[in-house]
This record gives C-alpha cells, structure tokens and sequence, in this order.
C-alpha cells in the first residue's frame, strides 16, 4: 500500500506541474472558444470521478495533460483537443498519440535568429524536452519566455539528480575540454557543452539502448492487437467447452474473461510506454549523432585532440551501456516478480471463490436435508394426531354406548321387579283404579311427546349429515381451485430461471401450509359437526332420562300412594270383615273389574318395553351408522392424501422438466450474446488494425523524409557508430529473448491455472452428483417411511 500511495502522490505532483505550465499557453491562446475547450478539457481531467482514481487512470490523465501541453506549446490543438470533452469517463489514450511528444516543437525557437545556425541544428534545439544549458539558453537567447523558466528549471533538477557519478565526470571532462577550444568556434563550443548536457540529461532513462521503436520499422509487427486476438480465441473456446457448467461457474469464467481483458489492457498500457521510452531514445541517439556531426566540423584541424576526446566519449558510453545493462536486468526481475505477484494473486482469487462455493453447496445441501426431515417429521406428527384423536373419539363413543346399556338393563331390571311388585299389590289397588288409569293416560302423552321429539331430533341429524356433506364438497371445490391457482402461478413463476429452486421451495412451502390449513380447518368444521350431532344426542338422551326420572318419580309416588292404600286397605279390610256378608257381591263385582285392571296394566307394561326396546335399537343403528360414517371419512381423507401428493409430485415433476428447459433456453441465450461479443470484439479488433496500419502508414512516410535528410550526413559516421550498433543490437536481442522467456512462463502459468480449474470443476460436478444421488435416496426413503405410516 505504502509503494502505491507513493505512486499516486508522484503521479499527482506530475499532473500538477502540467497544468501549473499549461496556464500560460491558454491564456495566450488568440481564440475565446479555444480557451473555453481547453478550460472544458482541464476540468475532466481534474474531476476523480471522471478521470479515474486508480493507477492506471492516473496515468492515463497525466498522458492527456502531457499532450495537452505540448500541443500548447506547439500552438496547434489537434487530437482529441478539437471538440469538447464527452459526458463519460475518460477514454484511453491510444499509442500513436505518443508521436506527438517526439516532434519538434517550433514555438520555442520562433524568437530566436534562423540565420545564426543551420537548419538541422534549429530543429534539435526546437524539441519539447529544451535540453539546453543555462548558459548555453543566456547566449542563444538574451530575452527568454518568463512563463517557461519554472518548467525548465523543474526539468533541469530532476534530471540532474538522477544522473550517476560516472556520466558526470564525462561531462565535466567533455566541458573542460569544450573551454579550451572556444577560441577556433565560438558558436560550436556552445553547442556541443549544450549537446553534452542534453546526453547526461537523455541517457538516464531505463529503456536505453534500442535503436527503433515498432512503428518506425519497415515492416511493423502488429503484437498486441494478434496476442489480443489469440487470447480471445482461447477464452472463447476455453468458454464453449465450459458451455454445460451451472451458472455460478459461468459468472467464475466471465470474471476470469474480465482479468484477462485487465491484464491486456496492462500489457498494452506497457507497450506503449516502451514505444514512447523508444521513441525518446531515437531522438537521443539522432541528438548523439548531431552533436558528433558538430564536433568533427569544428575539430577538423586538431584531428589528435579530436580523436583522443572520442576515446573518452567511447569508454564513457561503454560505461553507461554497462549501466544500461543492469538497469534492464533490473527492470526484467522486476517484471517477473510482478507477472509471479499477478499469478499468485489470481490463483488466491480462485481458490477463495472455489472455498466459497463449496461451502455454500454445503450449506444448502444441509438446509435441504433440514427441510426434509422437517417435513416428513411434520406429516407423520399430524398423522399420529390424527389417528390418537380417532382413537380416543371411538373409545369415547364405546364406552358411552356401553353405560348406556348398561344403564338400559339395570332400568328394565328395575322396572322387572317393580312389575312383580305390581302384581302383588294388584289386589290392594281396588278403589284408586280411576286414578291410575289417569296417570297412565298423561304418561302415554308424554310418551307420544318424547316420541315426537326423538323423531324431529333424528329428522334434524339428517339434515346436519347433508348439509356437512355439501360443505365437504364445497371445501374439495375450494381446494381445486386453490390448485388450479397455485398451478397458473407456478407456471408463470417457471419463467424467472434465474431465481426457479427458491419460488419452487417457497411454492411448495405454501402449497403445504394451504393443505395444513384446508385439512385443520376440515378437522375443525367436521369436530364442529361431530360436537354438534353429538350435543344433540346428548339433548336428546338427556331428555330421555328426564323423562325416565319422571317416570321414576311417577312410580314412586304410585308406591307411597300404594303404601298409604294398603294400610288404608287393612283398615277398610277390618271393615270389610265386618261387612263381607253384606258386601259378597260388591266383592264379585271387584274381582272382575281388578282383573281387567290387571290385563290393562299388563298391556300398558308391554307397551312401554316395546318402545324402549324400539328406542334402544334405533340407537343402535344410529352408532352404527355414525361409526360407518367415520370410517367413510377416513378412508375419504387418506383418498384424498394419496390424489394430493400424487398431484404434487406431478407438479414437481413439471416443475423440474420447466428449469430444465429454462435452463437449455438460459444456454442458448447466453451462447448467442457470447457470439455476438466476438464478433463486436473482432470487428473492434479489425478497425483498430486498419487504424494502427494508417498510422504506421504515415510513420513510415515522415521516417523516410527523415531518412532523405539525414542519409547525407549519416554516411560518413556509420563507420565509426557501427561497434555502438553492434551493442545495442545485442541488448536488444537479449531482451527480446528475456520477453519471450517471460511469455512463455505466462503461457505455462495460464495452462496450469486453466487445468487447475477443470481439475476443481471436475471434483465439484462429482461431490454434487453424488450429494444428488444421496439426497434422492433420503428422500425416497422419507417418502416411503412416510406412506407406510400413513397406511
């Protein structure tokens, strides 16, 4: 962090020297709306949030203001700079822009004197980077640009400060050596100590040594847009054989694809550093050339001295080619530590994500198991329930049949014995017969009465019976429905693919608790019926008793009475022993009517156990229809069970065969958008080889006019420049082997990191087929325990 932040700061005192120097030029611009463009331009550049706040975007906007500058400084606005800034971010300088810092500038050399010097040393001394002197600057120039001291003096400190001990002793020595021959050629010494210092100024930079940048070769070779091209083939076929991975995999290979572009863009961002590197060392070597060129014009008389001043020059090269050298050995190991930095750092990314993505399998497999489990353990509790509930209702009802009939026979016991009572006092009960057959009279109404009764109660049981049956049916319409809704909504919730198992589990989630709900409040409606019915039983049977403890009562006051009668019978029987001669035919005529209260009484007896035993067998046969009801409707209830989960699991059925299809659709969809992407990508890459063609095009046309002007004077010093070529071509050579020995350990690094990943991608697909097969079998086995249960 602390290296980046330092990276950051520099880039930001850089980017503030720029616009520190750019403030003169615009103000001296002869247009308003330029200096409105120009105003525009450097407040995007000024904006964090347009430019970019990273390291890149701050290299980015510090190339734009570097190109800013100089194009002030040259007086012309060309580029980008001829229109205004667009609304987005800031775009990506392209490479061929990195031209414009290489050619000369004219407005610095407009105030001085062309007739003083030729025209080739006015167009070294015109160039952007004014590697002069201050001495050399006071005598060329007597009136020089306030506005530009600040930047030159910046420039001047910065480049001193890095220079190494050794090329300043060179320098001193080719100063001192310039002083001694100021009286042969005043304007000559001048240029050559000015050319001495602009070489210790230029041989400081790290990419020293190569003699032509790519686009002033004769034939260029176009690396970065065909090593953009392959990768992007790779990827894309690397892509269609992954075409059949899940989704979460596909946005793993979309990252990957998104680093990779990263890592071009980085590797195109460095080439075009190094041309530009490049096209620094070229102006340096060409002002090499000229300062030789000057110093055996004005040195051709002193040939001795000349030749011992070039052995000087020769040994410090010699020495400085040697730094060079371990500068780019340096900077190579540097790269290397990156590239392995930059490995590390995406093997870390992927382990973690492949970390996370197993865990999250893992987590939801063990949800999904916990809802299982859940489930079943919910089903077989209702069912127990259920069956208890059952159970204990039957017991209830047996039991209560029981003590009624119990109750019945102990009745008719009673009633049995108070019969024999009856008809043992038959002769005692001569003279309240009329009384008697009263009571017995109201007693049949009464029957007649609770007769009535019990029917209507019955008639109003039927009644209940059907009117349950016809809610039953309306709840089994509700619930059809309610499927028939739960069916539209699956089928239009099957379209979203993305989010199908979490609808599909919360579906299934609230198809259970309607079923729970349906099946209680079924429960609820039908215990409601059942308490109903069973109330009314209970009213009528309690009725009944009432009436049988009237009876009772009746008959027990008929037993005081007969009590009371037949002491008054003892008495009236010393009467009629006093007056049975006088009575005999009362007594005959007594007889016969006391045995026809006997047959009546006999009659009435029989009666009343026919209906009570009438009574008993409809009771009877109302339990047992009631206990075949119940058992009708539990074996309705697990009908409809079984047709419930049947229909659930052909939902889940046609809920499974929609993902897989939306699944396939999701593939098609994601396959063609891939397709179109290559091809907009190589159409890209098509326009953007047309355009580096054009642009090498006219490289190539200003090389050769540089070429025409410098053939002349090249000629005579290839001789002596060609051991310094034949150095350089060999560090050239060493680096391109040492680049290609990177490219291919970043090759090696990517084949290993892709095999990794179809190794990890391979375990995965095992590890979740295999928790497939295991969470089948547990829940075939669930389902299974679960259906035995139930039956």
């Amino acid at each position: 962090m602390s290296q980046q932040d330092d990276s950051w700061e520099k880039l930001d005192s850089e980017f503030d020297h720029h616009l520190v120097d750019m403030k003169p030029y615009v103000l001296k611009l002869p247009h308003k709306s330029e200096r409105q463009r120009c105003a525009l331009w450097i407040r995007k550049l000024c904006d964090p949030v347009v430019s970019g706040s990273g390291l890149m975007a701050r290299k980015n906007r510090n190339m734009y203001a570097r190109l800013l500058l100089h194009m002030l400084r040259r007086g012309v606005l060309e580029g980008p700079f001829t229109h205004k800034p667009d609304g987005g971010p800031l775009k990506t300088l392209p490479t061929y822009m990195a031209i414009y810092f290489d050619e000369p500038l004219f407005g610095g050399s407009m105030d001085q004197d062309p007739a003083i010097l030729p025209d080739w040393v006015s167009l070294e001394l015109g160039n952007g980077e004014e590697p002069w002197t201050p001495m050399s600057r006071e005598r060329a120039n007597p009136n020089p640009n306030p506005n530009a001291s600040p930047h030159s003096h910046r420039r001047r400190h910065t480049h001193g400060d890095k220079l190494p001990p050794q090329t300043r002793a060179s320098s001193a020595l080719t100063r001192s050596a310039n002083e001694e021959d100021q009286t042969s050629d005043r304007r000559g010494v001048a240029a050559a100590s000015s050319d001495d210092s602009d070489l210790e100024a230029r041989l400081n930079s790290w990419n020293l040594g190569i003699e032509k940048p790519r686009y002033l070769r004769e034939k260029p070779i176009p690396l970065s847009p065909m090593c953009l091209k392959t990768s992007r083939g790779k990827n894309s076929t690397y892509c269609d054989d992954q075409a059949d991975f899940h989704t979460q995999e596909k946005e793993g290979e979309l990252k990957a694809k998104v680093l990779e572009a990263r890592y071009q863009e980085e590797r195109l961002k460095t080439q075009q550093r190094h041309d530009v590197d490049v096209q620094k060392i070229l102006d340096r070597k060409n002002g090499e050339i000229e300062e030789l060129k000057a110093m055996y014009r004005t040195k051709q008389k002193d040939s001795d001295e000349t030749i011992r001043k070039q052995e000087k020059k020769v040994q410090s090269l010699v020495r400085e080619s040697q730094v060079v050298r371990e500068n780019k050995d340096k900077q190579i190991a540097e790269l290397r530590k990156m590239v392995d930095q930059n490995a590390d750092s995406v093997k870390n990314e992927w382990e973690k994500k492949l970390h996370a993505a197993v865990t999250e399998m893992e987590q939801e497999k063990f949800d999904l198991q916990k809802k299982h489990t859940e489930n079943i353990q919910e089903l077989l509790d209702d069912t127990n329930q259920r069956l208890a509930k059952m159970e204990s209702e039957y017991s209830a009802q047996t039991q209560g049949t029981e003590k009624m009939v119990k109750e019945l026979e102990g009745r008719v016991k009673q009633l049995s014995l108070e019969v024999e009572n009856g008809n043992v006092l038959r002769l005692k009960v001569t003279q309240e017969k009329a009384e008697l057959e009263l009571q017995i009279a109201s007693i049949s109404s009464e029957l007649q009465e609770s007769n009535r009764r019990t029917a209507t109660l019955l008639m109003e049981n039927e009644e209940l019976a059907s009117n349950h049956e016809k809610t039953i049916q309306k709840m089994e319409a509700k619930q059809e429905a309610d499927l028939s809704f739960l069916q539209q909504e699956h089928s239009l919730s099957a379209a979203k693919a993305s989010d199908v198992i979490v609808d599909l589990e919360e579906c299934v989630a609230q198809c259970r608790q309607q079923l729970q709900d349906s099946e209680s409040k079924r429960q609820k409606q039908l215990r409601e019926q059942e308490n109903k019915s069973s109330d009314q039983l209970h009213a009528s049977e309690k009725k009944v008793r009432s009436l049988q403890k009237e009876v009772e009562k009746e008959k027990m006051d008929a037993n005081k009475k007969m009590s009371k009668l037949e002491e008054a019978l003892t008495e009236k029987e010393e009467q009629l022993g006093r007056q049975r001669e006088s009575h005999r035919l009362q007594m005959q005529q007594a007889e016969s009517a006391l045995d026809q209260f006997k047959k009546q009484a006999e009659l009435s007896t029989e009666k009343a156990f026919a209906e009570i035993k009438q009574q008993m067998e409809k009771m009877e046969a109302d339990l047992i229809r009631s206990k075949g009801l119940r058992e009708k409707q539990a074996k309705e209830f697990s009908w409809q069970l079984e047709e419930l989960k049947q229909r659930y699991e052909q939902q889940i059925v046609e809920l499974k065969v929609q993902q897989e299809q939306g699944r396939t659709q999701q593939f098609q969809q994601h396959n063609a958008e891939k397709d179109s992407l290559v091809q907009d990508h190589q159409c890209e890459i098509h326009s953007l080889e047309k355009q580096s063609l054009a642009a090498m095009v006219q490289h190539e046309a200003q090389s050769q006019e540089w070429r025409k002007r410098d053939s002349q004077t090249i000629g005579q010093l290839e001789a002596q420049v060609h051991s310094l070529r034949e150095d350089l071509l060999q560090a050239h050579a060493q680096r391109k082997q040492q680049l290609m020995e990177l490219g291919v350990l970043r090759e090696e690094e990517r084949q290993r990191a892709a095999q990794e990943l179809e190794a990890t991608l391979g375990r995965l697909r095992a590890e979740m087929e295999r928790l497939k097969q295991d969470l089948e079998r547990t829940h075939a086995a669930d389902k299974e325990q679960a259906l035995e249960k139930v039956g």
